[in-house]
């Protein structure tokens, strides 16, 4: 119970610190609805149903990547990051933290995202929200832990993407999969196992991240 504790305070900590500075969601709301309106008229009228779905997906994937570049923020420019780390917890425990965070996030962002995406293309289906949900999952497990490791370096606004954008590709297969199939229960397994592999391995490496 005392590492959920941890958790939950931690979590708790970067929400409110979001709701009183408004420095992260904001630009990540103003970003993917910027990014759809530009695709909607950039897109062809006479577009295919996938090609609006993957711009959707590339939305996303950068709406989640402008996020994850200030998960870390706070604690690298108070140097509060050390003092986690030394901290009676588990390390695990910030990993989880910051995850939970993202996660919300995220999901403000997609409320917000979604609407405009069926407003501006098409309806959107129980297939699309299944696939944004477990992609969530996956793009906050790896990505915290890429944020993480890109915090030490004075290069991180490049490293980032370079770590991020490569791990997270099978994401965008299998969203666009799940959209566009007629059977979308493969590739939502697909990245249901995404999430479960690369949840776990991020899990057992945080420590060893942050450590360093």
């Amino acid at each position: 119970m005392t590492y959920f504790a941890d958790v939950a305070a931690l979590a708790r900590k970067d929400i409110l610190l979001e709701l009183r500075s408004r420095d992260t969601l904001p630009a990540m709301l103003l970003f993917v609805v910027s990014a759809l309106v530009v695709f909607h008229f950039s897109l062809p009228s006479d577009a295919s149903a996938a090609a609006s779905t993957g711009l959707l997906w590339i939305a996303l994937l950068f709406t989640a990547l402008l996020g994850l570049g200030r998960a870390f923020a706070a604690e690298r420019e108070q140097r509060v990051l050390d003092g986690l780390v030394l901290a009676p917890c588990d390390r695990s425990a910030i990993w989880l933290a910051k995850c939970l965070g993202v996660l919300v996030f995220l999901g403000v962002a997609e409320a917000v995202a979604l609407p405009a995406y069926a407003l501006f293309f098409e309806p959107v289906g129980w297939e699309l929200v299944a696939a944004v949900v477990l992609a969530d999952l996956g793009l906050a497990a790896v990505g915290t832990l890429l944020a993480a490791m890109a915090a030490a370096s004075r290069a991180r606004e490049l490293l980032l993407p370079l770590l991020f954008l490569p791990l997270v590709i099978p994401v965008v297969v299998g969203g666009v999969g799940a959209t566009v199939v007629d059977d979308p229960a493969r590739y939502l397994g697909f990245l249901a196992l995404y999430d479960l592999i690369f949840a776990i391995l991020s899990w057992a490496s945080f420590e060893y991240v942050v450590a360093e």
